[in-house]
């Protein structure tokens, strides 16, 4: 049996992505430009899995991670992302980092580890 967070939809989780960020004087663009780096879903393809309801778990099996996702590195609630043995929660926790690196203000370049 998979952890709660994968049968949990994204859209009911991306508003409070959406407050974290923003709340640190970030945009949902970047937020989602974020995104889209980690999974190729441009706007349209993120509104359609938002407005769907998508697990995370159908949310990142249609994704096409970035081949750099393995250079996100650090710790989401002292876990460290590059440790995560399953590799879905390993997508999320991915999700979480740039998410807490967005709000923590890095620089863009430095979250799409350009």
């Amino acid at each position: 049996m998979g952890h709660r967070i994968f049968t949990t939809s994204v859209a009911s989780v991306y508003p409070h992505y959406v407050t974290k960020v923003e709340r640190k004087g970030r945009s949902k663009a970047e937020l989602d430009e974020a995104i889209e780096w980690l999974t190729g879903y441009d706007a349209k393809a993120l509104d359609a899995h938002l407005a769907a309801g998508t697990t995370f778990e159908d949310f990142f099996a249609q994704a096409h991670l970035n081949p750099n996702a393995s250079a996100i590195t650090g710790t989401v609630c002292g876990v460290r992302v590059e440790d995560v043995e399953d590799p879905l929660m390993q997508k999320i926790r991915y999700l979480d980092k740039l998410v807490d690196e967005l709000a923590k203000g890095r620089a863009m370049a430095k979250v799409l580890r350009a």
